[in-house]
């Protein structure tokens, strides 16, 4: 097809501004779907994004489109709205030209409205402001519009106001899309260069790549070679989205598809692959994106129902389709063989936990998520750790460095007081604040990611009465005055309790701390010793109580030595089992360390 013809483009947005609902209009409107095949969140195919009516994986679709007298091939890809899937959103705008910036009429810019354009700034796509929900009864398109051109910069009068729900106004976007946005650069006679911008792996086909063509053709039965890994394979199926997978003979410059070349493993295909034609290859690979950088670290453990083997057939099985999360073999002394995995954040720990649980049926004791840091050693040597149990002995410690982040929060002006004090009690320092308008602020912070990380979020919405939203960007590694809080249980540590926490917190957090464990860990039949140590110094203890059988019930009369040598006998016994015994500790205690009691 002629590339004047064709029109790459993905929706973004903050979560629920109607990316998806957008995306379902359009596939009606141009005619993809019937009405028959038309349902909610159409290209949402997992059940847990339909349960929670978010989009957790970008998804691309072809459309053709009838527009004065010329057939248009549309593709779309929609897009994730939350910041965990950040990254997914700057995968999708490497494949094409255009952005559809979608704000709701009724909410106004958020948070993640302004990361998202950001990024497709720096992208360097062609961005449409799109103001949906115009058919609410709180909509102010006016005050949205003001809002995108005062933070975003664009104009007000080139907005597009629409309601997804209901269609009106969709029909003139995409006139508008077939008018206003470029079509690739038409380099059809110049080497084979496709860029694979997502996969999935298929138990029956192998690896199915998802593709964008930006120079040459890609054909059935042809050799291609991955310019990264640097392997050949054989070309068996090429396909476009109509939404379903639909197989062609070719994809042709400028175009989006899917291929399958017999790749047995995802491992074998990065994302930000190059794929190019193996008889004349390419000099230069395209450019690369970024690797997705875990943040959140969380320790998984069989439960009682589960084999260790079956755990990790089910890790294996889910990493298969989603590169952005990874596993490494664990042995704890209190909770033996298990797993360390590495998180984008907190929703997409969430969402793997209850994939494990829903899709291979499985039991697991998860440990409370914390952050990486970076250690340099008095050797100055640099390292990454992920577990306060990696941390090296503090004689061998040079400096210590945690993860910050700038975070942006937009919140109605009658919370900022409730916000700042929230923000200074976790360690945040204010670079900015910028009104909107009269009644709406963009705050901007300079954040520790463990502050800000487990439950920040709730708080900030609670305080703005659910108005609030937030946005962070990794920034850098910098060295701040930490320690390490250790948790002994009956005399023994436990790794998965321990945590890195500023000197200035530290005692005062391992006192709350142990307070919770009491209450968390049930009574045994000896009594259990619970201390927090810091540098191996102890600085708190509580006590839990052993269980009491009354062995002298039994005892009718008689002297009373007989009493005492019965008391003396249990005695021994719980000394006995103090030694040999071992402290059950169930999934609560864990989590009850991310409790800061604010």
């Amino acid at each position: 097809m002629d590339t004047k013809y064709i029109r790459n483009f993905s929706i973004v947005a903050h979560i629920d501004h109607g990316k998806s609902t957008l995306a379902d209009r359009m596939l009606e409107l141009t005619g993809t779907i019937t009405q028959r095949q038309a349902q909610e969140q159409l290209l949402d195919n997992m059940d847990i994004e339909r349960e929670r009516g978010i989009t957790i994986k970008a998804s691309a679709v072809t459309m053709e489109y009838e527009y004065e007298g010329n057939t248009y091939m549309l593709n779309l890809i929609d897009t994730p709205g939350h910041v965990d899937f950040h990254y997914e959103v700057s995968r999708a705008l490497a494949a094409c030209e255009g952005a559809l910036l979608v704000v709701d009429a009724s909410q106004g810019v958020e948070a993640q409205t302004v990361a998202n354009a950001y990024l497709a700034v720096e992208t360097g796509v062609e961005i449409m402001g799109i103001i949906n929900k115009v058919d609410l009864p709180a909509a102010q398109p006016e005050v949205a519009a003001e809002e995108m051109e005062h933070v975003l910069g664009i104009r007000r009068n080139e907005c597009f106001k629409i309601s997804a729900k209901t269609g009106e106004g969709v029909q003139d976007l995409l006139n508008a899309i077939c008018e206003l946005l470029p079509g690739p650069e038409d380099r059809g006679d110049e080497e084979t260069k496709a860029l694979v911008f997502d996969s999935h792996c298929d138990p029956y086909r192998g690896v199915i790549c998802y593709v964008r063509v930006f120079s040459g053709s890609l054909k059935v039965r042809q050799k291609i070679r991955l310019m990264h890994k640097g392997r050949s394979y054989l070309v068996t199926e090429l396909g476009k989205f109509y939404p379903e997978m639909t197989p062609v003979e070719e994809i042709g410059v400028g175009e989006v598809g899917y291929i399958v070349a017999n790749i047995r493993n995802l491992a074998d295909v990065s994302v930000g692959e190059t794929i190019t034609d193996d008889a004349a290859p390419a000099d230069e690979p395209l450019a690369s994106y970024q690797a997705p950088m875990q943040m959140v670290f969380s320790d998984f453990y069989p439960g009682d129902n589960t084999e260790y083997a079956r755990l990790r057939a089910a890790f294996e099985k889910l990493a298969l389709n989603d590169a952005s999360f990874s596993f490494s073999p664990q042995n704890s002394p209190a909770l033996g063989f298990g797993f360390r995995c590495g998180f984008l954040g907190l929703l997409h720990m969430e969402i793997i936990q209850e994939r494990l649980e829903r899709e291979n049926d499985v039991d697991i004791v998860q440990t409370a998520p914390t952050v990486s840091y970076e250690v340099v050693t008095r050797d100055g040597d640099v390292r990454r750790i992920e577990s306060p149990s990696e941390l090296p002995d503090r004689t061998h410690i040079e400096e210590l460095r945690e993860p910050f982040v700038r975070l942006e929060i937009i919140t109605s002006s009658e919370s900022i007081g409730g916000i700042m004090k929230l923000a200074e009690g976790r360690r945040c320092k204010l670079i900015k604040t910028d009104y909107l308008n009269p009644t709406r602020v963009l705050m901007e912070y300079k954040a520790p990611l463990a502050e800000i990380v487990y439950d920040f979020y709730d708080l900030i919405k609670g305080i703005s009465r659910g108005y609030a939203t937030m946005d962070y960007e990794f920034t850098g590694f910098e060295a701040t005055n930490l320690v390490k809080i250790d948790i002994l249980v009956n005399g023994q540590p436990v790794d998965a309790l321990s945590l890195i926490v500023h000197r200035d917190h530290a005692e005062q957090r391992g006192r709350k701390l142990i307070i919770k464990l009491r209450r968390a860990i049930p009574r045994h039949q000896f009594e259990i010793p619970l201390q927090v140590a810091i540098g191996g110094k102890i600085i708190a203890r509580e006590t839990i109580k052993a269980y009491r059988k009354d062995v002298t019930a039994k005892l009718y009369g008689g002297d009373v030595t007989r009493k005492m040598k019965v008391l003396k006998r249990q005695k021994e016994g719980k000394r006995r089992m103090k030694s040999v015994g071992s402290v059950q500790i169930p999934q609560k205690a864990f989590m009850s360390i991310l409790d800061t009691g604010e």
